[in-house]
């Protein structure tokens, strides 16, 4: 059931942390793999087995871009789960980081038109869920705008001026097929949102808490 409260009714999302077991390992992968910018890292002692049930997509400008990322991210350790290659969609490929997120790198473009610019065009934090309709209405609930939304199947909400990534639903066990993973997964999603309202959890067990500045760098 879609929450109404007020304090609900202002919630955005503002940021994403991905929680490791070596938070040093994880730097130096996100600072080579050219993300470190986009997501926040923490120390976990949080266990989880098989698929986690989400995925952070890239959107770039060409074929190339997806290249560069995909090698970048290989040379510091990534799996590749899926090569890049064409599909009906343009041209992407899927890896996976030495701390077990699963990152897809695409764009809508299928010839090598261009240069390698390294640079990210968007950002998604797609989570699959089991009932997109009711997430979708659970989010609206809580203050979330629909961009995009195709049925039961996938919901897209509209990215908030405060955060870098968007957030969007699929079908899990859809999610997990594109991805090139079994389904099947137990513990912790090991990802936490930061919002701009209360913490809570949504129907699927992803869990939100209240945003907090970023700490300043040591020099």
């Amino acid at each position: 059931m879609a929450t109404t409260t007020s304090s609900a009714a202002r919630t955005s999302l503002t940021s994403v942390t991905l929680e490791v077991a070596d938070l040093e390992a994880a730097r130096r992968f996100y600072s080579a793999f050219g993300v470190d910018e986009r997501v926040r890292l923490r120390a976990s002692e949080a266990h989880s087995t098989g698929f986690r049930g989400f995925t952070l997509a890239l959107t770039v400008s060409n074929p190339a871009t997806v290249d560069g990322f995909v090698g970048a991210a290989v040379d510091a350790g990534a799996t590749v789960l899926k090569p890049a290659a064409k599909s009906l969609w343009g041209y992407g490929g899927v890896v996976q980081a030495p701390d077990g997120t699963i990152w897809k790198i695409a764009t809508s473009e299928k010839k090598h038109t261009g240069p390698d610019t390294r640079e990210i065009d968007e950002v998604v934090l797609l989570i699959g869920v089991e009932d997109v309709k009711a997430t979708k209405e659970f989010y609206v609930g809580r203050g979330l705008s629909v961009a995009k939304s195709f049925g039961g199947k996938y919901a897209e909400f509209a990215a908030g001026q405060a955060g870098p990534v968007k957030l969007a639903l699929y079908k899990r066990r859809a999610l997990a097929k594109d991805l090139g993973v079994p389904a099947d997964g137990t513990g912790s999603h090991r990802v936490v949102l930061g919002g701009t309202a209360d913490a809570f959890s949504d129907p699927d067990g992803f869990a939100w808490e209240a945003a907090a500045p970023i700490a300043p760098t040591a020099s």
